[in-house]
């Protein structure tokens, strides 16, 4: 097999591979993520094919993971940063993720998390007006379940800590509702028991 070639069907086996994913979390099909890796794909492979143009394809698709993953790679280096409380370096690699050009899926992401860091900064009108603002786009297809259930956990969250137990609750309850077998359930489920011992 030619390395044009090989490097056509390589692009296609990572469009469905990932795309499929996106589906199976429920994002919806990313037609940006779809049209980069395929215009990369066709660049490269037509570069092989008229110019001699050699790549590796395991550098391929490196190039092509880090190039349609950019917002994501971005989050997680941004999350070290959260986790270690230095919310100024992540804050700032959020602001770059979100001017990456995310789509729709990856745009709420950078949200979550950005709501989650106003959170842990003790920012609570502002990290409540975020996750409300994200789950009122639940039903447009591009909040990934794991997603929504951390963003209604830690909107419980946020309103526990401004004493608003009724919809901290709620909030709780949703977590369940959305996904009972998430890392979040357990955490929901201990929060409401909390309040039952507590009356």
């Amino acid at each position: 097999m030619s390395l044009p070639t090989l490097l056509l069907l390589e692009g296609f086996l990572y469009i469905v591979l990932f795309g499929g994913l996106s589906f199976l979390r429920r994002e919806g099909l990313s037609g940006q993520f779809a049209i980069e890796a395929a215009t990369l794909t066709v660049i490269t492979s037509g570069l092989a094919a008229l110019s001699g143009f050699s790549i590796h394809p395991i550098l391929f698709l490196i190039i092509i993971y880090l190039i349609t993953m950019r917002v994501r790679l971005l989050v997680d280096v941004g999350n070290v940063f959260a986790r270690r409380r230095q919310f100024t370096y992540a804050d700032r690699i959020y602001t770059i993720a979100a001017r990456l050009w995310p789509d729709n899926s990856n745009q709420l992401i950078v949200l979550i998390n950005r709501g989650t860091l106003r959170l842990h900064q003790g920012e609570l009108d502002e990290a409540i007006t975020t996750f409300t603002g994200i789950l009122q786009k639940v039903h447009h297809g591009h909040l990934g379940i794991k997603y929504e259930a951390a963003t209604h956990y830690n909107l419980g969250v946020a309103y526990r800590l401004k004493k608003v137990e009724a919809q901290a609750i709620k909030e709780f309850n949703a977590v369940l509702d959305t996904w009972p077998a998430s890392e979040y359930a357990p955490r929901a489920k201990a929060a409401i028991e909390k309040t039952r011992l507590n009356k």
